[in-house]
């Protein structure tokens, strides 16, 4: 397949918006923590993506606040900001065998890292793999554009991630970032 290696902001605005169809699952406690990594455990490959409360002064940033992990039906935000990064996560991001598929993966990893130490394996990032597909277009809006056709919105990417509750619109946005990664990685190694 021959992908365009660029697309216009005004095409990208142009296209249908892409959204997450399946079930959205806040994790935010021990208990569904456990659940939902036994799930993950058993998944050859995951979403991933991690969202920040933003900070709007200079040299101030805030750690990261939720954790996306998705498979092809069911999407866990994992509320960092109301549970450690526990050791079943932990051996889910150290499993080589399950593919962590994600977008500017390194800044997410090191965010992670400030929280707790751990050795990630099986992370693969889609702006350094989009590169072998003659695609220029590094983030995460213009890689879907290209590769599948439809946008990813970014309507909540600068709200307050570590609000008491997630809004139905945070949830979808979430979950849609982490899940299309799936989504643009099977359609580029078809």
């Amino acid at each position: 397949m021959v992908f365009s290696p660029n697309i216009s902001n005004e095409d990208v605005a142009a296209l249908e918006a892409i959204r997450f169809e399946g079930k959205i699952e806040i994790v935010d406690s021990i208990e569904q923590l456990e659940k939902a990594c036994s799930v993950l455990s058993a998944q050859s490959i995951i979403g991933f993506d991690t969202e920040t409360r933003p900070s709007f002064k200079a040299g101030v940033s805030n750690k990261i606040a939720l954790m996306q992990l998705s498979t092809a039906s069911h999407c866990y935000l994992i509320r960092l900001n109301h549970i450690p990064l526990a050791r079943p996560l932990i051996a889910i991001l150290q499993n080589e065998s399950i593919k962590k598929i994600g977008a500017d993966v390194k800044n997410d990893l090191s965010g992670l890292a400030k929280l707790r130490h751990f050795t990630p394996r099986g992370f693969i990032d889609l702006q350094s793999v989009v590169g072998e597909y003659g695609i220029e277009d590094k983030s995460l809006r213009k890689i879907s554009g290209i590769v599948l056709g439809k946008k990813v919105s970014k309507a909540q990417r600068l709200s307050n991630w570590e609000a008491k509750q997630l809004t139905p619109q945070q949830q979808m946005y979430a979950a849609t970032d982490a899940w299309v990664c799936i989504e643009i990685y099977n359609r580029l190694t078809k």
